[in-house]
């Protein structure tokens, strides 16, 4: 199941890189380079970094030059993401390229990246969650509530996970079809963004 192959990987990356705890630290994946493994780490790697990146610029007293280059990484950030889901969506396309789709096939909503790309944020709500359910410092009200989300969290988890691999399961069957829209994102593009072309 891509789902437990998924969270499994996304549980690895998450501790690997609490062991630091460091924006800026060198991502050193343990994965084959050709394996979906080696995407999947990728990817909540970078959303670890941009999950305490967030966190840094909502500083209350960060000063101002500092929240503009805070705000400027999470940008950069935010394109890897996309690229990195896109690099997944590639996987899939390949490993389905040979199916071919019954006559009555629908399009999912969304594609097999971008729900995994919703998985690996879960995978972090779900981490930061659990330290507040058990910090020491915290009142035992903040610590039930915090107790309540989590198992939301993990509820939602659960049926998210089912529906990645039924929508894989529809793909592989015909059932489904992969059709795939880059992001295009216009902002970070000087020639589609009118505040860099214009000057």
């Amino acid at each position: 199941m891509i789902s437990e192959l998924s969270n499994k990987v996304f549980e690895k990356a998450i501790a690997d890189y609490h062991v630091h705890d460091n924006i800026d630290q060198v991502c050193n994946n343990p994965y084959p380079q050709d394996s979906l493994e080696h995407l999947l780490y990728i990817k909540n790697w970078i959303d670890n970094a941009q999950w305490h990146m967030e966190d840094v610029v909502r500083n209350p007293e960060i000063e101002a030059a500092q929240a503009l280059y805070w705000k400027r990484r999470i940008d950069a950030s935010n394109q890897e993401r996309t690229d990195m889901v896109e690099y997944i969506d590639s996987y899939f396309l390949d490993k389905y390229k040979n199916i071919e789709p019954k006559a009555n096939a629908k399009i999912n909503t969304e594609s097999p990246a971008w729900a995994i790309d919703r998985l690996s944020i879960l995978a972090l709500k779900i981490y930061h969650m659990q330290e507040e359910v058990l910090r020491e410092d915290a009142g035992e009200d903040h610590k039930n509530k915090c107790r309540e989300k989590l198992n939301v969290l993990l509820e939602q988890r659960k049926d998210l996970s089912q529906s990645i691999d039924e929508l894989l399961s529809d793909i592989e069957q015909g059932n489904k079809y992969m059709k795939v829209y880059k992001q295009m994102k216009m902002y970070n593009d000087p020639s589609l963004n009118p505040v860099l072309y214009k000057k």
